[in-house]
């Protein structure tokens, strides 16, 4: 067995000297002013990369997408009032409306000219605002911003234990990274159409750099090296050459990640977890901002080494020492780590983790998934990504079996085991072993951040739902749309615990513009209330079907509109941020000039202080300026009319509806094909769900968050729905087959027919059982499982209650009963 030596590690300027951007310099000023992530040429990923013999397939539809277009003011303040009707009252429905007429009476056409002025030249006009909303985060990124994928276990049993399932993910990933470089990726395509790729560019080797006025994204685009986590511990070793081509093989893989394992088990898990850094990523931003300052202030010590490898790794590989006893764990596990305090010594696998980039995450049982930085790229990338990864594990084991087995990518790396040693570059695969100078201040940040953490961990809680019942083949077959019909199965849900809707987010895909990301369907329309109240109500099969129907329908109409980018959350919030920006800068010309879009490395606003991450997962609502006081709302400008006009907030945005808007009660997101078990992120609000789900054929998954708000509750009557809809559902569709044929009616005028007549469920005029009136068995499986006291068929409560009444007693005789009921106390008794 070769000898795997833990030394110092050498100099990133002589092992990436050739592809070393200023982020990765080992300088302390270097580190201190790392360039700025979305620079013009950033933007153009096909331009850093030079001139090419032939051009890649990855990036090529780029040039042909359209942008994103700018929604009519008009069109939108008119859906910013329909999405609010069903949340609000009269009173508040008529003070809304008045302020929307007095916003496109002053404010609303001015700033939309701003607008678009700015977005002259630009990829995108909501981009910088949507970077700025999400790198201007002050708090912990974890279950804040930071969602999560749990993948399927891999089909080949030898492979589900962590060192070789470890190995094969790492290979696959790297085969992805190979191919985006070489932008041998095909695109993505919506029914034929390309989508917009450039989020790939921005998937590896990528950072979030915390400063004191705000994060930075910052990327080593010739990164060549992982880091490996094992109980906190840091290692690193190269995986790739100069020309991105895989320079082990997954059996020298699996060789590397046990020898670390080894090393790793050699320290006490008490002892690590003392210097398990990582957990200094979940600080909040500017204290850990002020934190990498102490990690850099001596330039004798090997702690800013240590940090530039980190920053500039392709991804982190995480490997727990634990095994999640269930699935409800291992989302925990994905999302936040665990917390495990022995001895007052913080050992969860909370402290193995780096949330600053993304993450592969694998435990002991072989149990992997993907944490990931959200701020320049959504789930449908990063599930692009986990997708062709699980698939290339199981096709790489299919061609060990039969070498014509197909391959996923379009060129592979040369066997590294069949090259000249020299081919390869400077390059280490030896891993080496990260040793951070752990100075008193460290120790002690590391020690509150720990316990920070811990609260954290606490304060949320996680439950799944592995609905086997039915999935997308018998919703399609019913004729609903498979991601309408489980919305609808959230607003229900809800319905039928607190008796209320709330204000629902789900994001709609809109990469089929340039540097699209997403826009916001909301969920809750007049619709899904007259659903959601007609489910509740003693109404017929049918009539639930109706209203069911027409709200799934609904549903689909906004989403596709959604996806045209034509929704009114992203188009208020740039108007928003465009105002602010004059604010700030004190004149209306700064707003409409045509200078770059503020920073990302700290604009002076505080534009999107307060994320909605779903999905999701979302861009940041902005802070809402209707909860500051009248000092707050009155700055100071200069004298002529147009400045003066922003001494106010805009009325639209002074509205307590735009408030209720950005507040989220149930914040969903959809993503997520057979390789993925389950995906999830934390809640978005202090009184919310975090819902993400997946629709698989014959499946439902679905992982819920919230800050314990009886989330195990919640699942329950969730499934308990599915359950109801699927025998109503059942129920209408044979009423529908009762009625007799013209064959049949004639057969039965007919006399004397041999034989016996077989009868179905329903033949002739045979009624259909009722909904929750002496059903057939499966239906009485089928029930609402002890919610019944809100049961959808409200018919036999009330024909219960009917017959209770009737043989009630009279007045009289129930006083005088009353008297004989419980036991009579003598006064010696008291």
């Amino acid at each position: 067995m070769p000898v795997r030596t833990f030394t110092m590690p050498k100099s990133l300027n002589e092992s990436l000297a050739s592809q070393q951007p200023p982020i990765s310099d080992t300088d302390k000023s270097s580190l201190n002013g790392v360039a700025d992530a979305y620079t013009a040429s950033e933007r153009e990923p096909l331009a850093e990369s030079g001139p090419k013999e032939k051009p890649g397939i990855t990036y090529a539809a780029q040039d042909k997408l359209p942008k994103l277009p700018i929604p009519e003011l008009e069109d939108t303040c008119r859906k910013y009032l329909a999405v609010l009707e069903p949340l609000q009252n009269q009173r508040e429905q008529d003070d809304t409306a008045a302020a929307v007429r007095e916003f496109l009476k002053t404010d609303g056409p001015e700033l939309q000219a701003r607008l678009k002025k700015y977005a002259t030249g630009k990829t995108s006009y909501i981009e910088q605002f949507w970077y700025d909303s999400y790198l201007n985060f002050d708090s912990s990124v974890v279950l804040n911003l930071n969602p999560f994928f749990l993948l399927e276990d891999d089909p080949t049993p030898a492979r589900n234990n962590q060192v070789t399932r470890a190995a094969s993910l790492v290979i696959s990933a790297l085969s992805f990274v190979r191919a985006v470089r070489k932008e041998e990726l095909p695109p993505d395509t919506l029914r034929g159409t390309p989508l917009c790729m450039y989020q790939y560019s921005r998937l590896f080797s990528t950072a979030r750099i915390p400063t004191e006025s705000g994060c930075q994204i910052a990327q080593d685009s010739g990164s060549r090296h992982i880091v490996v986590l094992c109980k906190g511990q840091f290692y690193w070793f190269d995986v790739m050459d100069d020309s991105s081509d895989i320079i082990m093989t997954e059996k020298d893989m699996a060789l590397n990640l046990q020898v670390i394992v080894d090393d790793a088990e050699e320290t006490p898990i008490q002892e690590a977890a003392k210097g398990a850094l990582g957990v200094l990523s979940t600080e909040n931003r500017k204290i850990w901002a002020g934190l990498r300052d102490v990690l850099t202030r001596d330039e004798e010590s090997n702690n800013t080494e240590c940090l530039s490898i980190v920053d500039s790794a392709l991804f982190i590989l995480c490997l727990d020492y634990t095994e999640p006893r269930n699935g409800a764990e291992l989302c925990g596990n994905m999302l936040c780590g665990t917390s495990e305090v022995v001895k007052g010594v913080q050992i969860g696998t909370c402290t193995n983790r780096w949330y600053d980039k993304m993450q592969i995450i694998v435990c002991k049982n072989g149990s992997a998934g993907i944490n990931f930085e959200h701020t320049g790229v959504d789930g449908h990338t990063v599930l692009r990504m986990a997708s062709d990864v699980y698939t290339d594990t199981i096709l790489r084991f299919a061609k060990s079996i039969n070498g014509q087995a197909p391959s996923l990518w379009t060129s592979t790396s040369p066997d590294p085991s069949k090259r000249d040693p020299n081919s390869f570059g400077d390059v280490s695969t030896t891993p080496h072993k990260l040793e951070w100078d752990m100075l008193p201040e460290l120790s002690t940040a590391l020690r509150f951040a720990e316990t920070r953490l811990a609260d954290l961990i606490q304060q949320n809680e996680f439950e799944i739902l592995e609905f086997a019942g039915y999935g997308k083949n018998f919703i399609t077959s019913m004729g609903f749309s498979p991601d309408a019909f489980v919305q609808m199965a959230f607003q229900a849900a809800y319905y039928g615990l607190y008796g209320r809707v709330e204000n629902t987010y789900e994001p709609a895909m809109t990469k089929i513009f340039l540097h699209g990301r997403t826009d916001s369907i909301r969920s809750v329309t007049l619709e899904s209330v007259e659903f959601v109240k007609t489910f509740w109500a003693d109404n017929s099969p049918q009539r639930k079907v109706d209203t069911l129907k027409k709200a799934t329908q609904k549903h689909t109409a906004l989403t596709k509109e959604c996806a045209k980018a034509l929704g009114q959350d992203r188009h208020l919030y740039a108007l928003y941020c465009v105002w602010q920006r004059a604010v700030d800068e004190e004149g209306a010309e700064a707003a409409s000039s045509n200078g770059d879009s503020s920073s990302v490395d700290g604009p002076s606003s505080e534009v999107g202080m307060s994320p909605q991450r779903a999905q999701s997962i979302s861009p940041s609502r902005p802070r809402s300026p209707s909860t500051n006081n009248n000092d707050n709302l009155r700055l100071r400008s200069k004298s002529s009319s147009n400045k003066a006009r922003l001494q106010h907030i805009p009325s639209l945005f002074s509205d307590p509806g735009y408030e209720r808007l950005n507040t989220t009660i149930l914040s969903t997101s959809n993503c997520g094909n057979p390789a993925l078990r389950h995906f999830g992120f934390g809640p978005v609000s202090a009184d919310g769900f975090g819902i993400g789900y997946i629709i698989k054929d014959d499946s439902i998954s679905i992982c819920i968050s919230s800050k314990h708000r009886q989330t195990r509750r919640f699942v329950e009557s969730l499934e308990a729905y599915f359950l109801e809809v699927k025998r109503l559902l059942r129920s209408v569709k044979r009423g529908q087959q009762t009625g007799r044929s013209r064959v049949r009616e004639s057969e039965g005028e007919r006399k004397g027919g041999r034989g016996k007549v077989i009868k179905g469920e329903a033949q002739g005029n045979e009624a259909v059982p009722a909904i929750g009136v002496d059903g057939d068995a499966e239906e009485e499986d089928e029930g609402l499982e002890g919610y019944g006291f809100f049961d959808a068929g409200m018919l036999q409560q009330a024909l219960k209650a009917s017959q209770e009444e009737k043989e009630r007693p009279s007045a009289k005789a129930a006083g005088n009963a009353r008297r004989a009921i419980g036991k009579k106390l003598r006064v010696s008794e008291y």
